[in-house]
Order: C-alpha cells, then structure tokens, then sequence
C-alpha cells in the first residue's frame, strides 16, 4: 500500500518541483521588495516628522494585529470590487511585501535606536546632514542589531507565503492538497510538504544563528 502511494507521489514530482519554484520566487521577490519598503519606513519613522511617524506606526500595527489570511482575502477578493483587478500572483506578492515592509520595518526602528546618542550627537556636531548621519554612522551601526532578526523575519515570510494557496495559487502548499486527492495519505503528503519548507528555509536558519553567535561573541569582547 505504501508503496504504491510512493509510485503515485514519485509521479506528481513535476507538480512538485513547480510548486517549489512558485514558493521561492513568490518569497524571493516578496522578500527584496519588503526589505526594500521596511528600511525605507523604518528610516522615516525614525526622521523626527511625528505625523509621519504616527501615521507609519498605525499602518504597521494594523498589519500586524491582524490575520495574514484576512489581508490576503482583501487584496485578491475586495480590490476587484473597487475596480482593481489583480492576478492570484501579483496579490500575493502585495500582500507578502506589505507584511514584510511592516515587521522588516519595526526591526529596523529597534536598530536605529539601539545607537547610542552620543555617536548621533558626533556626527550632528561633525556637520554632517541628516542623510549622511544615517547612512555612515547609524545604519552601519544598526545593522549589527537588525541582521539576526531580519533573516529570522524572511524565514517567517517563507512560512507565510503558504497562505497564498487559499488564493488558488500553486505554491507547494496548493500542491500537497492537490496530491493528497489522488494520494489519500494526508500525513506522508504534507510531510513531504513541510520538509520542501524546511529545506529552504534551513539556510536561513542557519545563517541568523550564525549571525546571532558572531552578534554575541562581539558583544561579550566589547564587555571584556
């Protein structure tokens, strides 16, 4: 029985093999855009314009406290309603680049502002613009906090992306449902599933515990 179950999935490996390469390419551009959009947001929100700080800080909240299933919905199914029309794709990576925007931009205020004012103070009393302040003395010093969060972060939005196949694109998630119909062994099939997710997402995991070693060994120096 089992064996014949295995045939049957060895013959769905195509299937398989697109609905990875949908999964990475819907996380990898998602992931580009969202850093992009979050340092931008995080820049600003940290720029001393408090109406847009307020204004940022209650969008982020928004995406934050509520359900990715939810927004998603509201992009593919409402928008064409109010005249937008958008492929499953194209919502779907609105919808990811906006929740990694949001979290990628709430890490990167916690980095900012884990720079001690007085290296702000000397380089506003070296005459720098506020530009270069942020570009050669904070965000070089911000990076060493942001780095470990931000590669656990795009872990997380690799996960999230399988909420993409209640929209009826096929990511690997929409994949295993479609196999398991003709495969009737739920458990064997999205193990298989969860193992393609864990194989990509396993790098990353590896490198934000290797940035968070580095992080602490630099820390524990700075100490000494």
């Amino acid at each position: 029985m089992i064996w014949q179950q295995l045939q049957s999935l060895a013959g769905s490996y195509p299937l398989a093999l697109r609905g990875l390469g949908m999964t990475v390419m819907l996380s990898l551009v998602s992931l580009v855009l969202g850093t992009l959009i979050g340092f931008g947001l995080g820049i600003l929100r940290t720029g001393g314009n408090r109406l847009i700080s307020s204004v940022i800080g209650a969008w982020v909240d928004l995406i934050r406290g509520t359900p990715f299933l939810v927004q998603i919905f509201l992009i593919f199914f409402i928008l064409p309603e109010l005249g937008i029309e958008l492929d499953a794709f194209t919502a779907g990576i609105i919808a990811l680049t906006n929740l990694a925007a949001c979290f990628i931009c709430e890490i990167v205020v916690a980095g900012i502002r884990s720079v001690p004012t007085g290296q702000v103070e000397a380089a506003l009393a070296s005459g720098l613009s506020r530009w270069h302040r942020m570009r050669q003395v904070v965000l070089p010093q911000a990076m060493r906090i942001v780095l470990p969060p931000l590669v656990g972060q795009y872990v997380l939005l690799i996960k999230d992306s399988s909420v993409v196949s209640a929209i009826g694109l096929t990511d690997l998630t929409r994949v295993g449902w479609l196999v398991v119909q003709r495969v009737p062994n739920g458990l064997l099939v999205f193990f298989l599933v969860g193992l393609g997710y864990f194989i990509v997402c396993y790098p990353l995991i590896m490198l934000a515990r290797r940035l968070e070693q580095r992080m602490g060994a630099a820390h524990g120096e700075v100490q000494l």
